[in-house]
Formats: C-alpha cells, sequence, structure tokens
C-alpha cells in the first residue's frame, strides 16, 4: 500500500501533479467558499436549552417582560464624587437614547424624568458611582451591539466634550465611564479574540521559521512544511467557512486561534518526521526517488497512525453538551485530518520535486558521493559525523538500567501530578480579561462602591399556586443574598412571582455558584412547608450565577464521558496498530500520567509562580484531548522505529537504535508544538495563556521524559511480553562470551 501510494504523488509525473492539484484546490475553495472567519458567531449559547438557568431565562421573558433584555452597564464615576453636570449629562444621554434608540436598543430607563434628588440616591453610598443600564435585545449579533455602545460613546462626547470612557479611573478629578455588564462583557470578549488572530498567527509562522532554520539550518527546508500547513489552512478554512454558513457547525474566535496553533505544530510534526527520514534515506541511497519511496514506507504508518488518533480524539469533543466544548470538535479534527493528507502528499511531492537541494547548504549524500564531492573540490574527505550521540546514549541507559529510569521517571510525574487536586476552578469570563479591560474597570467600580451582587443579580421565580408563602423571609435570612425586593408578580399569572436578589459576595466566584443549589433547596423546602406539591418543579433560578452553576455541572458531566472516550478511542486504534494490549495499556497509562503532571505543574507555576487564584474550568478537558492525543503521537513515532528493528535485531538494540533514531526527530518536534502552544501564553487571555502553558508543559514532559526514558524502559523491563498476545518475533540476544 505505501509503495503504491508513493507512486501516485512523488512520480516524475504525479509529483507535478500533486502539487496542481493542491494548488487548484486551494484556489477554488478560497474563491467559491467564504473563509472561515467571515462566519464566526461568538455569542453561540454554551447551554443546552433544558439547563435549568436557561429555562428560568425564558420564562423570564415571558411571564416579565418588562426586565427582558441584555444590559450593558456605563458605570459612571468620580473618585471625589458626582457633581451636578454628572448628573446632568447622564439625564442628557438617557433623553438621547429614547428619542433616537440605538441599534437594536430594548426598554429604556428613563432616568432623564427622574428628580435629580433620585439619581443621587441611585448612586452609591459615597456618590462616587452611578450605574446606567441600557437594554438589548436578545441574541443581537456582538458586532452590532459593539457600533451600538460606539455611537452611545460618540453621543456622550458630543454632550460633554471630552472622553470619560478613555480617562483614567485612577484620576481622582475627572469623570470617567466604563461599560460593564453581560454585554460589555461579551464585546470585550470578542474584541480580545479579533486582535489575538493576526498577532497570534504572525508569531506562530516567525517562530516556527525561526525554530526550523535553527535545527535544519536550510531556508529551503524551513520553508516546506509552512508551505503545507499554509496549504492546509487554504483548505481547512474555507471548508468550515461553507459548513458554518450552512448551520451545519458554529465556529467562534477562540476555536479559529487554537486551530491555527494546533496546524503549525502538529502539521510541521508530521512534516519533520518525514523529512527526517528522508535525510537518512539519501545518505544511504544515491538515487533520491529510492530514497524517498523507502522514507515514504517506513513514516508514512506511523504519521497516518498518529494523525488519525488526534483526529479521533478531537472528533469526539462532539459528544460534549456544552457548547464550547462541541464548537471546538470539527474545525480541530479536520484541520488534523487535512494537514495529515498535505503531509502524506504535498510534502512528499514537494521533497520530490527539489530532491537533494532542500537541505541547501549541507546537503546529504552517500558516503560514495561525499567521496566524489570532496574530490571535484580538491578538499580531503572527512567523514560525517555520527548523529544522535545523545540519543544513543539514552538508548543504552533504558536498556542497561530500565528498573531505575521507570522509577524515577514515576516518582518525578507522580510528584507533579500529586499537585493536580489542589487546582481550584472559576467559571467567570470576567476573571480571564486583563485587568485594564473596560468591562473587568467597570466590575471593579461596581465591586467598590455598591453590593458585588449588583452586576449580576440572582432572579429567583415562584409558583405559589395561591398559597401564602413567605419566601421573601427566607430568602432574607440567606447570608450569602444582600438585599430582597419585593416580589414582582407576572402579568399573566398573579401568583407567579420574581425575585430578583443581589449577593452579597461576587456573583462570579465559585461560593456565589456552590449556593445556587442550596439556594433552590431553601425555597424549595419553603413552597413544600406552604403545601404546595411538587415543589422541585415551580422554582426557576436565572441569571449568570445560575448560569456559571450549569456550566460547571455541564463541564463536569463532559469531562466524565469524553476522557474516558478518547481513551476507549486511542486504546482501540494502538491496538489494531501494535496487536499488543500489554504495549497499548502501558503506551496509555504513560500519557495519562503525563497529562496529570502537566496539570500539577501548570498549577504551580500558574498559582504560586504568576499568581492565578483559579484556572478556568474548560482547562482540564481542554488539555487532555490535546496531551493525550498528541502524546500518542510521539510515542507511536518511536515503539514504530523499535516495533520495526525488532524484527531483524534483537530487542535491547532495537531499543537502543529506536530511541537514538527517533531522538533527535521527536525533540525538534517537541520544542516546536510545545513552543506553539506557549505563543497563546503570550495573549491577553487568560483561558489561552492557562492551556497554552499547561499543553507546553505537557508536550515537554512527553519529549523528554515519557518519549526517551519511560515507555523504552518500560518496553525494555518487559520484554516479550509487550508484544502480548501477538508473536514477539524476536531476534535472541547473541550468547555472552566467557
Amino acid at each position: 500500500m505505501p509503495e503504491k501510494w508513493s507512486s501516485l504523488v512523488i512520480g516524475t509525473r504525479s509529483r507535478w501533479i500533486t502539487l496542481i492539484v493542491w494548488t487548484v484546490l486551494a484556489v477554488l475553495l478560497t474563491v467559491l467558499l467564504p473563509p472561515v472567519k467571515e462566519q464566526e458567531r461568538n455569542n453561540a449559547p454554551n447551554l443546552e436549552t433544558n439547563s435549568p438557568s436557561v429555562l428560568a431565562e425564558r420564562l423570564i421573558k415571558e411571564q416579565f417582560p418588562d426586565s427582558s433584555g441584555v444590559p450593558a452597564l456605563v458605570v459612571w464615576h468620580r473618585e471625589s464624587g458626582l457633581t451636578a453636570d454628572d448628573y446632568a449629562l447622564i439625564q442628557k444621554l438617557s433623553a438621547s437614547l429614547e428619542k433616537a434608540p440605538l441599534e437594536a436598543q430594548g426598554t429604556v430607563v428613563p432616568l432623564h424624568k427622574f428628580p435629580p434628588q433620585a439619581l443621587r440616591q441611585m448612586s452609591s453610598a459615597d456618590a462616587s458611582t452611578f450605574v446606567q443600564p441600557i437594554l438589548f435585545q436578545e441574541n443581537t449579533a456582538t458586532e452590532m451591539l459593539k457600533e451600538s455602545l460606539v455611537d452611545f460613546q460618540e453621543r456622550t462626547r458630543n454632550e460633554d466634550g471630552s472622553d470619560p470612557f478613555s480617562a483614567d479611573i485612577r484620576d481622582g478629578n475627572s469623570l470617567n465611564a466604563r461599560i460593564s455588564g453581560p454585554v460589555g462583557i461579551s464585546i470585550d470578549a470578542t474584541e480580545l479574540f479579533r486582535g489575538a488572530d493576526v498577532s497570534l498567527l504572525i508569531a506562530t509562522v516567525l517562530l516556527v521559521l525561526v525554530l526550523l532554520l535553527l535545527i535544519y539550518r536550510s531556508p529551503i527546508l524551513a520553508i516546506i512544511p509552512l508551505i503545507g500547513v499554509g496549504f492546509a489552512y487554504l483548505v481547512t478554512s474555507p471548508l468550515l467557512g461553507w459548513m458554518a454558513r450552512e448551520g451545519w457547525i458554529t465556529v467562534d474566535g477562540q476555536a479559529i486561534s487554537i486551530m491555527t496553533v494546533l496546524l503549525f505544530g502538529a502539521g510541521t510534526d508530521y512534516c519533520l518526521f518525514f523529512i527526517s527520514h528522508f535525510r537518512q534515506e539519501l545518505r544511504r541511497e544515491a538515487d533520491k526517488r529510492v530514497a524517498l519511496r523507502r522514507a515514504f514506507k517506513d513514516a508514512s504508518g506511523a504519521i497516518a497512525m498518529s494523525g488519525f488518533t488526534v483526529v479521533l480524539s478531537l472528533f469526539a469533543l462532539l459528544a460534549a453538551k456544552y457548547g464550547a466544548f462541541h464548537r471546538f470538535a470539527v474545525p480541530f479534527s479536520l484541520s488534523i485530518f487535512i494537514m495529515g493528507l498535505a503531509s502524506l502528499t504535498l510534502v512528499p511531492a514537494l521533497l520530490a520535486i527539489i530532491g537533494r537541494g532542500a537541505f541547501f547548504p549541507f546537503i546529504p549524500r552517500t558516503e560514495a558521493m561525499e567521496l566524489e564531492h570532496a574530490r571535484k573540490k580538491g578538499k580531503i574527505y572527512k567523514p560525517h559525523k555520527q548523529q544522535g550521540r545523545i540519543g544513543a546514549a539514552t538508548g543504552r541507559l533504558v536498556v542497561s538500567r530500565p528498573w531505575t529510569v521507570v522509577i524515577v521517571c514515576v516518582a518525578l510525574l507522580g510528584g507533579l501530578a500529586g499537585f493536580a487536586p489542589q487546582i481550584k476552578f472559576t467559571y467567570d469570563l470576567l476573571s480571564s480579561f486583563p485587568k485594564d479591560m473596560p468591562s473587568r474597570e467597570g466590575f471593579a467600580l461596581i465591586s467598590e462602591a455598591y453590593e458585588p451582587g449588583d452586576l449580576a443579580p440572582v432572579t429567583v421565580v415562584v409558583q405559589t399556586d395561591n398559597k401564602p408563602v413567605e419566601i421573601g423571609n427566607l430568602l432574607g435570612g440567606q447570608s450569602f443574598i444582600g438585599h430582597v425586593p419585593e416580589p414582582v408578580a407576572s402579568r399573566s399569572d398573579p401568583n407567579l412571582l420574581a425575585y430578583k436578589l443581589s449577593l452579597s459576595i461576587n456573583p462570579y466566584s465559585q461560593e456565589a455558584m456552590d449556593y445556587i443549589p442550596e439556594l433552590r433547596s431553601v425555597v424549595e423546602k419553603g413552597l413544600t412547608d406552604a403545601g404546595i406539591a411538587d415543589a422541585a418543579q415551580k422554582v426557576w433560578i436565572g441569571g449568570q450565577t445560575a448560569a456559571q452553576y450549569d456550566t460547571e455541572q455541564l463541564t463536569i458531566r463532559d469531562m466524565s464521558v469524553i476522557m474516558p472516550l478518547v481513551i476507549v478511542l486511542i486504546m482501540l486504534l494502538l491496538l489494531a496498530y501494535l496487536r499488543s494490549i500489554t504495549a497499548m495499556l502501558y503506551l496509555i497509562g504513560t500519557v495519562v500520567l503525563s497529562y496529570g503532571s502537566a496539570l500539577g505543574l501548570g498549577w504551580i507555576i500558574l498559582h504560586y509562580v504568576m499568581g492565578a487564584d483559579a484556572i478556568q474550568g474548560a482547562i482540564p478537558l481542554y488539555a487532555f484531548a490535546f496531551l493525550v492525543a498528541l502524546g500518542e503521537d510521539y510515542n507511536i513515532f518511536m515503539i514504530s522505529s523499535i516495533w520495526s528493528k525488532r524484527k531483524t535485531m534483537p530487542l535491547a538494540q532495537a531499543i537502543r537504535e529506536g530511541v537514538a533514531e527517533t531522538g533527535g526527530v521527536i525533540t525538534s518536534a517537541g520544542l516546536i508544538l510545545a513552543a506553539t502552544f506557549a505563543v497563546l501564553a503570550t495573549l491577553p487571555i487568560q483561558v489561552l495563556v492557562q492551556f497554552g502553558l499547561i499543553t507546553a508543559i505537557g508536550v515537554l514532559l512527553d519529549t523528554f521524559v515519557v518519549r526517551p526514558f519511560l515507555v523504552p524502559a518500560i518496553t525494555a523491563l518487559l520484554g516479550k511480553a509487550a508484544f502480548w498476545p501477538g508473536k514477539a518475533e524476536l531476534v535472541e540476544e547473541p550468547s555472552a562470551q566467557t
């Protein structure tokens, strides 16, 4: 099969046909289909339609329409206290909103009709801060929300003659304003990812190019993987854009950012593995086509298997119920699938066209060719220096002292993994923003001047069935609730009451989220004590805190489903490829241990060094899907070499040579992959910083601990048992001479 496939892509004519096919495909798709960037939807819902908080919000909108709409909270602040002119400005803007509504604007709070004294009473206790809500229609596109608020800021500048939105909030004399609340947070999140895309792409390309130049010292060879990745992206982007336009998938900025990194990292790895085999064969074979066919035969199976492992692992995210996880599945798996095809078609075709010249100025030649080259140059022939001396030394170590290597590796990785249970998680998007983002600064002002829960109130709706229930007294006795207003009755059902509660703690905190089930239990008990049947069906809790609680529960559910699913899929692939239950078990076990140690070391750095109180709750699942699949990639690359060599040499020698042969290329690939993920840590978005850092750590642990030491040492310890139940077909070790 590899021989037939290679003749289709690297033949005298077919190599050019392969290049033309990829070029035509990229051009046609780019011209005929929309790029994925144009189909981004960054406000797509993450919770299921039957999630408790979603059901509550739907009920609130239907039964209490006056409170419907998504709010933008304009936070007006003057450190020395708001002045009469400040209140006059707020009222002028309120009148403007009523007279000329913003695009997609909903209900207006008529602040311009309030007497000045009423406005002062609505401000904070120290009179320094006032919050002006602007409601927008549900499901309004983030871009339209941004345009509307830009319009509002322009009106403010025209009325005031200055720009409070750019004023320093630490300036004690000037009026400043910030836009927070759900609308402000949504806009800031979109802007962060929009700004990150271009800088991320440029940084990733430059980083990969520099690393490839350092590794191969060949400008041509450094560009070949980038060409492969570029073509893969040009094909993937319009396909994803088309699928999104047709409504088959939903894509967001975060998925596209990570997909770009994944393409460059994993794609370069596959190219490096193929190029490494080609260079080895060029030193043994004078005919470049024969060398390329041999390289294709040796490398194609491992590359295909590795790519398929990553594709299936990431495709497993389709089993997620949380929207952000589910949206990652198709872009990630499709991009790796197309990159795998490019690695096995386009890259070999380019190498077939360029030949040895791809390695200029350090062109690999056979010994006879080196002698002839030296003779023509009038130089003395110098034998080629042995490569992989570190890899050879590592191979000797794991074979001679396998128990020591295994114990040290397991102790190191296990010790780091021991920190993983200490990790604290947050589901607060706001905390992942830079501290100087407007929505976060606005939240900080509200938290200091008001009850922190005023930013995101919790709405409790109860059906009283026309029975007297003292829900207000029950809620007022709760320590986490700062203020309980009078209930609002539904217009269509007077027995349906809504309580808009302000928590006394940060509504985005884990503590507030943990309080949601307790709050539900208290209200349900109150209804039950009042003689209301089926109380659990007559309580609804809405608001951002309740939504975050549902997010946490869905995330826990998804981890419990997807993590085992990924493991099972990879186990089946390994079993089919290696035909060994034993090898399958320890290859899976080592990458899972490596994942745990990456989480632990990542927490040590993020918490104890960088001062993070918690990491985003989605990080463990994101990191797992990537690290287990990509870590298994490196195991497959190395174990394929050992499995191949043990048919012609003793197992100990196969391990030594397998570690030495793959050491350089896997180390190079690991460094590039880790570096590309580390680029994410340079962005001003904490969720990407945390994901990038932990994933980079995991890749480095796989590269420098699991692959060169732990896996070959376990293989050496198990001996023939490593191949069970398959036939070992081992060459006997030569008997020791006495």
